[in-house]
């Protein structure tokens, strides 16, 4: 992990076209302004965590919505090739 030490308004580059600004310093807690392109996303992380929970989750519906929307004669198959 990379540390650095900013003051208010200071700016952190990653890559071409994020820019990371220390906007304020309070007692617990710092304003970060993030820059990026519209195709970027940006989350905090633990927004980013219950996303991809979601998205695990659906996933894991869709499968099995999947399996049960094919023929009768095609599922036959597949349990005979497991056995």
């Amino acid at each position: 992990m990379l540390v650095l030490t900013r003051k208010i308004d200071e700016k952190i580059i990653i890559g071409d076209d994020i820019q990371i600004v220390l906007v304020d310093i309070g007692k617990d807690q710092v304003k970060i302004g993030i820059n990026a392109p519209k195709n970027v996303k940006v989350h905090r992380y633990e927004v980013y965590e219950e996303i991809q929970r979601e998205n695990r989750e659906a996933a894991k519906s869709k499968k099995v919505d999947l399996i049960k929307d094919l023929p009768m004669d095609i599922l036959k198959n597949i349990g005979k090739k497991i056995i």
